[in-house]
């Protein structure tokens, strides 16, 4: 069994493409044709190896081979599996980068150094990456653009972002000087 916390989680496989098996990869590495680089990638239980081979990468996300996946069905069964690569395999976070398993769990405190929460995850819609925070005495998260302006300080070693959480008055006032 593998350690989940020793995994970093690498991309999801969310199609079957064609009739020989390909599959269509939801890439999380910096490069989409990345994915394959980093050897055999795992289920999250460690319960299959996947030799995965890049064959193009679309809008849609990268098509890939899977090493003993030669039909459809077989493509099918596979949908909906995450990627996980074992953290040693991967090269160092530069500065400024982050990888999203790293943020998670992070405490998240205010400018003024008072916890308001935790760091639930990180989530990309399109328009760039959002810190999902999980307000202290609250069920709901928070979206917060993981922008300079929004998150001015991660702390991996101390295990802490800080967060400024944008008000309902900022977004109006923004709104309006959009409009002039």
């Amino acid at each position: 069994m593998i350690d989940k916390a020793q995994l970093v989680l690498l991309g999801r496989i969310v199609a079957a493409h064609g009739i020989r098996g390909d599959v269509v990869i939801d890439s999380y590495t910096a490069q989409p044709s990345d994915i394959a680089a980093y050897g055999p990638l795992s289920s999250a239980d460690g319960g299959k190896q996947l030799d995965i081979k890049v064959v193009r990468v679309t809008p849609k996300g990268v098509v890939a081979r899977v090493g003993g996946v030669v039909d459809r069905n077989a493509a099918e069964a596979l949908r909906g599996t995450e990627l996980y690569a074992p953290r040693a395999r991967l090269p160092e976070a530069e500065a400024g980068e982050y990888y999203y398993a790293d943020l998670a769990g992070l405490r998240a405190d205010d400018e003024a150094g008072n916890r308001i929460g935790s760091v639930v995850g990180v989530q990309n819609y399109g328009a760039g990456d959002l810190l999902e925070v999980r307000l202290d005495g609250q069920s709901v998260t928070e979206l917060i653009a993981f922008t300079d302006a929004y998150v001015p300080v991660v702390d991996i070693a101390a295990g802490r972002v800080v967060v400024v959480i944008p008000s309902t008055a900022d977004a109006e006032a923004g709104d309006e000087e959009d409009l002039s």
